[in-house]
């Protein structure tokens, strides 16, 4: 995977997982804009080494801020309205329920 994608999916992971532990959005953008500012801090840097080394520190604090009932929207699968109110089957004259 090449360092621009690792970097987009660690910053990706970090704003969700900041968004769980945010209850209102206006709290969750200042945190937004501090992690922005932390990735924007470490842009400069080349060096394969450090580069590997920030990746996995970054993968441990996200393993280790993880949320232990994240978030999920209500009609996504896993949410408090998944399936709730399914349309009836459209049943046609050949089937019939007993």
């Amino acid at each position: 995977m090449s360092t621009r994608t690792t970097v987009a999916s660690l910053y990706r992971r970090a704003l969700k997982l900041s968004l769980d532990w945010a209850v209102h959005r206006y709290v969750w953008r200042g945190q937004a804009m501090y992690i922005r500012s932390l990735f924007e801090a470490n842009k400069k840097i080349q060096e394969p080494r450090q580069l590997r080394a920030l990746f996995q520190e970054t993968e441990d604090l996200l393993q280790k801020w993880k949320h232990p009932d994240p978030y999920r929207p209500p009609t996504a699968p896993g949410g408090s309205k998944y399936e709730r109110n399914l349309p009836a089957p459209i049943l046609d004259q050949r089937m019939r329920i007993i």
